[in-house]
């Protein structure tokens, strides 16, 4: 009755050493066919998107660190 469990037990480990790595690959291939990768139009707007938005938040972190500067200049002397 032990070895049934034995065997049970191989079947769940699956493949071992470049068998792994090949299953690996293929699954990575396989969840690569799934995406929805955008288009050029889409890929630039999103693109402007982003670097208008981070452009924004440097100018915000930017004025805010100037006005602590200006603050702390101005308490400490």
């Amino acid at each position: 009755m032990s070895t049934t469990g034995e065997q049970a037990s191989k079947a769940v480990e699956g493949p071992r050493g470049f068998g792994r790595i090949a299953l690996f690959y293929r699954q990575v291939v396989s969840e690569l066919r799934k995406v929805v990768w955008p288009t050029r139009k889409e890929l630039i707007t999103y693109t402007n998107v982003v670097l208008v938005f981070v452009t924004t938040v440097i100018a915000i972190v930017s004025l805010f660190d100037l006005g602590l500067t200006k603050l702390i200049f101005w308490i400490f002397g």
